[in-house]
């Protein structure tokens, strides 16, 4: 059995949706998607979980779901700028030294997309132990817009122009495939820490595509509309 390690991480502050990580969806903090999820993969396959958070309220409330731990975020790790690559190796090295441990993999599940399946997480990670030469894998869905097809940006003359030009492209069947990055959760092996990388696309990374919808929760409105498609039964697959 493979020593894996599963963060949760969830800074308090935020800007966009004040108390998002506790905020409820459908009756529920929204942390609790994601612990719930994460206890199910870890009941299977004898992972630790570990919260990363400088909030208070949000250790209070994963500890009502099971996640307790004496970790708690530096100060240098709570800001907006922080990296998540730093948060996660901060207490991926806190609880090798607690356990005497070294974790083999680490899955980061995000609090903020938990639209994902236990099954998600065991065939990615597969995937990921098959391909040797991957550093880690992280979540995709296919994107809705194509920038060899119909995404444009502003040139330096004030004109638009095609984000990626290859020729003439005439319709998306002919783009080249592209995916959006759901942010929904990200695996790595542990030796991505060891070589300092700062983000999740290196250059031996792969991606998993999730073949049900999932997005993030950024604005307001995205909570609506995911509340609704809970309550309502809408999703084509169990959370």
């Amino acid at each position: 059995m493979n020593n894996i390690l599963i963060t949760i991480c969830g800074r308090g502050g935020s800007k966009g949706i004040p108390g998002k990580n506790i905020k409820l969806l459908n009756g529920i903090p929204l942390i609790a998607y994601t612990i719930n999820t994460a206890r199910k993969y870890a009941e299977n396959k004898g992972a630790d979980i570990v919260l990363s958070t400088d909030d208070i309220d949000i250790k209070k409330t994963a500890e009502k779901y099971g996640i307790t731990g004496d970790y708690f975020r530096p100060k240098e790790y709570a800001t907006d700028k922080a990296g998540k690559a730093d948060v996660i190796k901060d207490v991926l090295l806190f609880h090798e030294k607690k356990n005497k441990k070294r974790y083999e993999f680490i899955i980061d599940l995000d609090i903020t997309s938990p639209l994902r399946t236990v099954d998600d997480i065991e065939i990615a990670i597969q995937k990921l132990m098959e391909e040797k030469r991957a550093i880690n894998i992280f979540s995709v869905s296919s994107a809705k817009r194509n920038p060899y097809f119909n995404m444009i940006e502003e040139s330096e003359n004030g004109f638009v122009k095609l984000v990626k030009d290859i020729g003439a492209i005439k319709s998306r069947q002919e783009a080249p495939k592209v995916y959006d990055m759901n942010a929904s959760f990200c695996i790595f092996r542990r030796e991505y820490f060891d070589f300092g990388y700062e983000i999740s696309i290196t250059e031996k990374s792969l991606a998993f595509e999730m073949n049900h919808i999932c997005f993030d929760l950024d604005e307001p409105e995205d909570f609506i509309i995911m509340g609704l498609m809970l309550r309502e039964n809408l999703l084509d697959f169990v959370i």
